[in-house]
């Protein structure tokens, strides 16, 4: 599983890993959170609606994207927020998370560290035998995070490092 967080929107994205560099597209999409919602209430049902992902999947691993720069200090706080509801939800089911930059995303899934969202997006659907990328991007970018984390603790590809 992976997990793109955000506090209005937390992409998930769910993969098999077969064999090799093979990986089965299972699910992906967002847990939305209305911005009339009172912080508190918006963290409560991120968590709780993971938990349902969780008891519904079944994942045994998890990836989520680390926090590495913002712009803006009104964003990182509830992003961080975010992850630590997330964090503590895997804890729960005795998973802890593969924490991934957005740059060791790019790399893992393109080659490249410093790739284009649309790389990023075209990659995961090539990856995962899918004829078109998947939307919302917060869902395709936690698919690429899920990849990623699959890619290094199933296995590692010859052609690519540790970074």
């Amino acid at each position: 599983m992976g997990v793109d967080p955000g506090t209005a929107t937390v992409g998930f994205g769910i993969v098999d890993w077969i064999a090799g560099d093979s990986f089965r597209y299972i699910s992906s999409g967002v847990i939305s959170t209305p911005k009339t919602m009172a912080p508190a209430n918006r963290l409560k049902m991120i968590r709780e609606d993971l938990i349902s992902l969780i008891e519904e999947f079944k994942p045994e691993e998890c990836g989520v994207e680390a926090i590495f720069f913002f712009k803006n200090a009104k964003t990182v706080i509830p992003v961080a927020q975010a992850r630590g509801v997330i964090l503590e939800a895997l804890a729960t089911f005795g998973m802890l998370a593969g924490e991934y930059t957005p740059m060791q995303v790019k790399l893992h899934v393109t080659g490249y560290g410093k790739a284009e969202k649309p790389e990023v997006q075209w990659a995961v659907a090539k990856l995962l035998g899918l004829p078109e990328i998947v939307k919302p991007d917060d869902a395709s970018d936690a698919l690429a995070i899920a990849l990623t984390h699959a890619r290094l603790t199933c296995h590692l590809s010859p052609r690519l490092e540790r970074v």
